[in-house]
Protein backbone atom coordinates (compact mmCIF):
# COMPACT_ATOMS: atom_id res chain seq x y z
CA UNK A 1 0.00 0.00 0.00
CA UNK A 2 1.39 3.56 -1.43
CA UNK A 3 0.65 6.56 1.01
CA UNK A 4 -2.18 8.00 -1.04
CA UNK A 5 -4.27 4.78 -0.78
CA UNK A 6 -3.23 5.10 2.79
CA UNK A 7 -4.29 8.37 3.48
CA UNK A 8 -7.69 7.43 1.36
CA UNK A 9 -8.13 4.11 3.71
CA UNK A 10 -7.45 7.03 6.81
CA UNK A 11 -10.48 9.21 5.48
CA UNK A 12 -12.59 6.40 5.07
CA UNK A 13 -12.10 4.69 8.34
CA UNK A 14 -12.00 8.11 10.25
CA UNK A 15 -14.47 11.01 10.65
CA UNK A 16 -12.71 12.93 13.09
CA UNK A 17 -10.34 15.00 12.20
CA UNK A 18 -8.55 15.45 15.52
CA UNK A 19 -7.57 11.63 15.35
CA UNK A 20 -6.63 11.99 11.31
CA UNK A 21 -3.97 14.53 12.95
CA UNK A 22 -3.04 12.20 15.66
CA UNK A 23 -2.24 9.36 13.23
CA UNK A 24 -0.67 11.81 10.93
CA UNK A 25 1.52 12.35 14.09
CA UNK A 26 2.63 9.16 14.56
CA UNK A 27 3.28 8.88 11.06
CA UNK A 28 5.82 11.91 11.15
CA UNK A 29 6.88 10.34 14.74
CA UNK A 30 7.42 6.89 13.26
CA UNK A 31 9.12 8.22 9.65
CA UNK A 32 11.84 10.31 12.45
CA UNK A 33 12.23 7.05 14.36
CA UNK A 34 13.12 5.41 11.13
CA UNK A 35 15.43 7.50 10.04
CA UNK A 36 17.48 7.12 13.50
CA UNK A 37 17.53 3.19 13.54
CA UNK A 38 18.69 2.75 9.69
CA UNK A 39 14.98 1.59 8.97
CA UNK A 40 12.18 1.55 5.99
CA UNK A 41 10.92 4.92 6.88
CA UNK A 42 8.17 4.32 4.18
CA UNK A 43 7.05 1.24 6.42
CA UNK A 44 7.09 2.72 9.68
CA UNK A 45 5.46 5.89 8.26
CA UNK A 46 2.65 3.86 7.38
CA UNK A 47 2.36 1.94 10.62
CA UNK A 48 2.16 5.52 12.28
CA UNK A 49 -0.30 6.68 10.00
CA UNK A 50 -2.81 3.41 10.02
CA UNK A 51 -2.45 2.24 13.58
CA UNK A 52 -5.82 3.80 14.59
CA UNK A 53 -8.31 2.60 11.62
CA UNK A 54 -10.89 0.90 14.12
CA UNK A 55 -10.29 3.30 16.98
CA UNK A 56 -14.32 4.78 15.65
CA UNK A 57 -15.45 1.66 14.51
CA UNK A 58 -14.88 -0.05 18.00
CA UNK A 59 -15.52 2.89 20.22
CA UNK A 60 -12.08 2.81 21.39
CA UNK A 61 -12.25 -0.16 23.08
CA UNK A 62 -9.06 -1.26 24.38
CA UNK A 63 -10.47 -4.83 24.79
CA UNK A 64 -10.16 -5.26 20.99
CA UNK A 65 -8.79 -1.89 19.08
CA UNK A 66 -6.54 -2.81 16.75
CA UNK A 67 -7.78 -6.27 16.07
CA UNK A 68 -10.19 -4.92 13.35
CA UNK A 69 -7.61 -2.56 11.53
CA UNK A 70 -5.48 -5.86 11.08
CA UNK A 71 -8.20 -7.63 9.63
CA UNK A 72 -8.52 -4.36 7.34
CA UNK A 73 -5.06 -4.23 6.51
CA UNK A 74 -4.77 -7.61 5.75
CA UNK A 75 -7.99 -7.20 3.22
CA UNK A 76 -5.71 -5.24 1.19
CA UNK A 77 -2.34 -7.11 1.77
CA UNK A 78 -0.57 -4.88 3.56
CA UNK A 79 2.91 -6.47 5.04
CA UNK A 80 1.87 -8.40 8.27
CA UNK A 81 4.94 -6.66 10.12
CA UNK A 82 2.99 -3.78 9.65
CA UNK A 83 -0.08 -5.57 10.63
CA UNK A 84 1.91 -7.35 13.90
CA UNK A 85 3.17 -3.52 15.30
CA UNK A 86 -0.49 -2.34 15.06
CA UNK A 87 -1.66 -5.10 16.65
CA UNK A 88 0.67 -5.08 18.84
CA UNK A 89 0.87 -1.36 20.02
CA UNK A 90 -2.28 -2.22 21.99
CA UNK A 91 -1.32 -5.12 24.19
CA UNK A 92 -4.42 -5.32 26.30
CA UNK A 93 -6.65 -6.64 22.57
CA UNK A 94 -3.26 -8.40 21.14
CA UNK A 95 -2.90 -10.26 24.93
CA UNK A 96 0.93 -10.91 23.73
CA UNK A 97 3.78 -9.02 24.73
CA UNK A 98 5.71 -5.94 21.82
CA UNK A 99 9.18 -7.44 21.18
CA UNK A 100 10.59 -5.45 18.34
CA UNK A 101 11.84 -2.35 17.97
CA UNK A 102 9.07 -2.14 15.30
CA UNK A 103 6.71 -2.67 17.85
CA UNK A 104 8.14 -0.45 20.65
CA UNK A 105 8.69 2.37 18.49
CA UNK A 106 5.08 2.80 17.33
CA UNK A 107 3.71 1.95 20.84
CA UNK A 108 5.77 4.96 22.29
CA UNK A 109 5.76 7.37 19.33
CA UNK A 110 1.86 7.41 18.69
CA UNK A 111 2.05 7.98 22.71
CA UNK A 112 4.01 10.30 22.94
CA UNK A 113 2.46 12.39 20.34
CA UNK A 114 -0.78 12.96 22.82
CA UNK A 115 2.07 14.36 25.74
CA UNK A 116 2.67 16.62 23.20
CA UNK A 117 0.09 17.90 22.02
CA UNK A 118 -1.34 18.15 25.39
CA UNK A 119 1.84 20.34 26.30
CA UNK A 120 1.00 22.36 23.43
CA UNK A 121 -2.12 23.11 24.22
CA UNK A 122 -1.23 24.79 27.62
CA UNK A 123 0.65 27.54 25.88
CA UNK A 124 -1.14 30.44 25.44
CA UNK A 125 -0.61 29.69 21.02
CA UNK A 126 -1.47 26.46 21.72
CA UNK A 127 1.27 26.17 19.35
CA UNK A 128 4.43 23.08 18.50
CA UNK A 129 6.71 25.93 17.76
CA UNK A 130 6.05 27.32 21.24
CA UNK A 131 6.61 23.72 23.04
CA UNK A 132 10.26 22.75 24.39
CA UNK A 133 11.62 19.13 25.09
CA UNK A 134 12.55 20.14 28.51
CA UNK A 135 8.68 21.07 29.06
CA UNK A 136 7.40 17.63 27.80
CA UNK A 137 10.31 15.70 29.88
CA UNK A 138 9.19 17.36 32.58
CA UNK A 139 4.97 16.97 32.26
CA UNK A 140 6.06 13.33 32.14
CA UNK A 141 6.18 13.22 36.05
CA UNK A 142 3.20 15.10 36.24
CA UNK A 143 0.82 11.88 36.34
CA UNK A 144 -2.56 13.99 36.50
CA UNK A 145 -1.57 16.12 33.53
CA UNK A 146 -2.76 14.51 30.29
CA UNK A 147 -3.70 11.33 32.76
CA UNK A 148 -4.78 9.06 29.86
CA UNK A 149 -1.41 9.02 28.58
CA UNK A 150 0.45 6.03 29.67
CA UNK A 151 3.81 7.37 30.36
CA UNK A 152 5.37 3.46 30.78
CA UNK A 153 4.45 3.17 27.00
CA UNK A 154 6.43 6.01 26.14
CA UNK A 155 9.60 4.89 28.08
CA UNK A 156 9.55 2.18 26.20
CA UNK A 157 12.00 4.47 24.00
CA UNK A 158 14.83 3.15 25.89
CA UNK A 159 13.87 -0.18 24.51
CA UNK A 160 15.16 1.07 20.95
CA UNK A 161 18.86 2.57 23.08
CA UNK A 162 16.91 6.11 22.88
CA UNK A 163 16.46 8.29 26.00
CA UNK A 164 13.65 9.91 27.26
CA UNK A 165 15.39 13.29 26.30
CA UNK A 166 16.11 12.67 23.14
CA UNK A 167 13.03 10.48 21.93
CA UNK A 168 10.96 13.67 23.20
CA UNK A 169 13.27 16.21 21.11
CA UNK A 170 12.73 13.54 18.01
CA UNK A 171 9.60 13.33 18.37
CA UNK A 172 8.57 17.00 18.79
CA UNK A 173 10.49 18.13 15.70
CA UNK A 174 8.84 15.66 13.29
CA UNK A 175 5.76 16.99 14.94
CA UNK A 176 6.89 21.02 14.38
CA UNK A 177 7.55 19.63 10.74
CA UNK A 178 3.89 19.30 9.87
CA UNK A 179 2.54 21.56 12.48
CA UNK A 180 0.31 23.13 9.81
CA UNK A 181 -1.46 19.71 9.10
CA UNK A 182 -1.80 19.40 12.90
CA UNK A 183 -2.98 22.51 13.76
CA UNK A 184 -0.24 22.85 16.41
Amino acid sequence: MDRSDAIELLNACIANEKMRQHCYAAEAVMRALARKLHQDEDRWGLAGLLHDLDVEKVNADLVVHGLETAKILEERGVDPEIVEAIVLHNEMASGRPRQSDFHFALAAGETVTGLITATALVYPDKKLASVKPKSVVKRMKEKNFAASVNRDIILECEKLGISLPEFVDLSLNAMQEISDQLGL
